[in-house]
């Protein structure tokens, strides 16, 4: 009982679980779409071929609606609130799954058009999800290990993938691809997210330092004695107002960001080609047509469909070494490294797809090729985990102060929809045209991704976010964004000599729990 009481009515506990299930609720969408794509009855629903290009528009559009969905709750959670703006991207999100569910059902005419508003209105509230999120997790506790604790929250995305797909393939294999409801209950079944976020939601404090921006001192007073505890409320408060006070004569709006001339254009660049190189990567088309590659490297489809969901199983299990490493060796150096040997996979993986499509001519067992090629595409899927899942969303939250620190999240969703939307819309063209070679261009944009990283890309990781600002600063002083030609190069690595001294706790947990 004791147990219970410290850790399950722990605010910052619940926020940490909070926080994770919500990014569960955005991997569920990539595995719940899989197999859908390739359900007979669904496409004879929707009125499509498989080939049919407007299967990849379909998923694809979702993409729009999150960069859409990512400026509304930005705005929302910055005038009324975080948790208003969480509470209405919730909604979104379940309205959205329920008309995506009812597409079709019972009737013919307009299925495909209110499966596209579905998937629109779906990806509003995700989108808004993803943008807030990670806000409100940073404001809560800005002194803790911030990228451990964001990869830990991704490594529930990962989770929602897994739960998806398996739920996906298990109605597939008892209902067959002919039956409506083979991809009608990997659809409805999501919306135990939502639901259950949303009953969950009173719990949570609202963010003291959204409080404290807009001089309600006495309420953020209260949040921080619900989290902390009445003895540590009192300095916090301190620690905020005087925070607020540095950054009161900030005043940041996005044309500051999104414009050469503004004051934050470097910081914005460096949040959109981050976004951009993990859409470079490849692996949003691998988590949304996994079981396609799988046939391509020769596979039939229900061994391909049971090899994805392996792919997926090892993906979670694969990313403890995400949480373990960022904090360790940093956020620049795993995306560097998993950039150029996801690089090297993919180039592997268009040698065993070329034997693949070929090996009846080359009188080469099957086998032979399919198999070292799934183990390039595991690895390959591993190493996106490790180096590219969280912290392209954990660097936005480092390197923008608080008066802009929502509207940066939000740029960051809007390139992650943008940037996805162009991917998974043109992944099943490139297969239908280019075959494996698809895997050869992805090898070329992962080079492009490392390179990008390792010469622009700061080191934000074991640093207060003042010191990460301050990096910015001295750029425009050298008059260089190259990160090697700034200060010595200070910031291509973690902070020398930085273990364990306690600088802004970055050792420790982000919303750390007593006794963990």
């Amino acid at each position: 009982m004791d147990f219970f009481k410290k850790y399950i009515g722990d605010k910052k506990t619940e926020v940490v679980l909070f926080s994770s299930t919500a990014i569960a609720l955005y991997g569920y969408d990539q595995g719940m779409m899989s197999l859908i794509n390739t359900n007979y009855d669904y496409l004879d629903t929707m009125g499509i071929s498989e080939e049919d290009p407007l299967v990849g528009v379909i998923v694809s559009v979702y993409y729009l609606g999150c960069a859409v969905g990512a400026v509304l709750a930005s705005y929302l959670g910055d005038i009324r609130g975080r948790k208003p703006s969480i509470f209405a991207c919730l909604a979104v999100t379940a309205l959205g799954n329920i008309l995506m569910f009812i597409a079709g059902l019972g009737f013919s005419r307009g299925a495909l058009s209110l499966m596209f508003i579905g998937r629109i209105v779906m990806g509003l509230g995700v989108g808004g999800i993803d943008a807030v999120i990670p806000v409100y997790s940073s404001e809560l506790n800005e002194e803790g290990g911030r990228g451990k604790a964001l990869a830990q929250e991704f490594q529930a995305n990962i989770f929602g993938l897994n739960m998806a797909f398996a739920i996906n393939l298990a109605v597939t294999s008892g209902l067959g691809k002919q039956n409506q409801w083979a991809w009608r209950i990997p659809i409805i079944a999501m919306q135990i997210y939502p639901v259950l976020l949303l009953s969950f939601i009173y719990r949570l404090p609202e963010s003291p330092r959204w409080f404290i921006f807009h001089d309600r001192e006495d309420d953020a007073h209260v949040a921080l004695v619900e989290i902390y505890g009445k003895d540590e409320a009192d300095g916090k408060v301190q620690e905020l107002k005087q925070a607020a006070e540095d950054e009161s004569a900030q005043s940041i709006g996005y044309s500051d960001m999104i414009f050469p001339s503004g004051q934050q254009f470097h910081e914005t660049m460096v949040t959109v080609m981050g976004q951009v190189n993990q859409a470079l990567t490849g692996y949003g088309a691998v988590s949304v047509y996994g079981p396609q590659i799988f046939q391509l490297l020769g596979f039939d489809t229900t061994t391909s469909e049971y090899l994805t969901q392996g792919n997926y199983i090892s993906y979670f299990f694969l990313m403890t070494f995400a949480w373990l490493l960022i904090d360790r060796v940093g956020r620049r150096f795993l995306m560097v490294t998993g950039a150029f040997g996801i690089a090297v996979c993919f180039a592997i993986l268009t040698v065993f797809g070329g034997l693949a499509s070929n090996s009846q001519e080359l009188g080469i067992p099957n086998m032979a090729v399919s198999v070292p090629g799934s183990i390039a595409l595991y690895v390959a899927t591993g190493l996106f985990g490790i180096g590219w899942l969280s912290e392209v969303w954990l660097i936005p939250t480092e390197i923008f102060p608080s008066t802009s620190r929502a509207q940066g999240s939000a740029i960051s969703v809007i390139v992650w929809g943008l940037a996805n939307f162009a991917v998974t819309l043109l992944t099943p063209i490139g297969f239908n045209n280019l075959n494996y070679w698809l895997f050869l261009v992805f090898s070329a944009t992962n080079l492009f991704a490392g390179w990008w990283t390792w010469a622009y890309s700061p080191e934000t990781g074991g640093r207060s976010f003042e010191d990460n600002q301050q990096f910015f600063t001295d750029s425009k002083e050298h008059n260089t964004w190259l990160v090697t030609r700034v200060n010595d190069g200070e910031f291509r690595h973690l902070p020398r000599g930085k273990e364990g001294d306690g600088v802004e706790g970055e050792r420790q947990p982000l919303l750390a729990v007593d006794g963990a």
